[in-house]
């Protein structure tokens, strides 16, 4: 059985007794223990949706290439993980993370669109619904499994007009010509934006929420440069001394940008259309 509140799904998963609870935004609560311990417990907020947090957040830890909060475990409701103390961002950790984050990606995956071990098919990226169906070459999973999907929603929704649409749609007929050189499927992160990476007290980065799958591994580091990061030059730095990246991946950078924004287009509205054609609109001029 479930846990029926916060409380007692830290209690269940940690075997620590509970001694205060402060609700954070969304469904998320620190729940403190009594022997000194702090974690986090998350409510599923759709079917599945702590089981693909889990199933992602282990798989990335299994790469032994980068840090995540300890997972005390879940039921059917709720995720309870290590809280991390944060403190400021500082360039050592930054190189730090970008070793990490090659190391991660090389650790790889059996395929693009695969889920993690465990977890389900049908994620989530933030609020919006994710599927993962693995296929063989990257061009035509991206278009098929990820833009394209949410772009029908934008236009049914009307967020996104039919001869706007018709732009992306230009992007994922060219694809094979504007993905580059080919890759192995990567292991990623998925939701790789800066709320997503924590910098940690301890002076190491953590990386939560993931929304992880094989891939491509320019997707990550796309999502890193759209919203910004702190210190991402050395983060690139880090990341380019252990796997440097094929020639013309800055060239790259709105291409993997494309799925990120058109999630935010479907979940927020009209104000994202912009970036969104912004970015199909750089991608064809490759």
């Amino acid at each position: 059985m479930p846990s029926l509140d916060p409380a007692a799904a830290a209690a269940l998963h940690t075997g620590g007794s509970p001694s205060g609870v402060r609700a954070h935004s969304g469904a998320l609560w620190q729940v403190e223990l009594a022997d000194g311990r702090s974690v986090m417990v998350k409510q599923d907020r759709a079917p599945g949706a702590t089981r693909a947090e889990w199933a992602g957040l282990r798989w990335l830890a299994a790469s032994g290439a980068v840090r995540i909060p300890e997972v005390f475990g879940r039921d059917e409701r709720w995720l309870v993980t290590q809280r991390v103390v944060t403190g400021l961002p500082g360039v050592a950790a930054a190189r730090e993370l970008g070793s990490g984050l090659a190391r991660m990606h090389a650790a790889g995956a059996p395929a693009f669109g695969t889920p993690p071990p465990d977890g389900p098919a049908q994620a989530y990226i933030g609020q919006a619904p994710m599927r993962n169906n693995p296929r063989a070459t990257w061009p035509t999973w991206y278009a098929e499994d990820r833009v394209l999907p949410y772009l029908r929603a934008a236009v049914d929704a009307g967020t996104l007009r039919p001869h706007e649409a018709a732009v992306v749609e230009r992007v994922c007929a060219q694809l094979p010509a504007l993905s580059g050189p080919p890759e192995p499927p990567a292991r990623l992160h998925g939701d790789l934006w800066n709320g997503n990476v924590l910098w940690g007290a301890d002076g190491h980065v953590y990386l939560i929420d993931p929304a992880a799958h094989g891939g491509h591994r320019e997707t990550d580091l796309a999502m890193l440069h759209l919203f910004g990061c702190p210190h991402l030059p050395s983060i690139m730095e880090g990341y380019e001394e252990i796997a440097p990246l094929t020639t013309g991946w800055r060239t790259r950078v709105a291409l993997h940008q494309l799925f990120p924004l058109l999630v935010h287009t479907v979940l927020f509205g009209r104000d994202y259309a912009a970036q969104t054609l912004s970015a199909a609109r750089a991608a064809l001029a490759l």
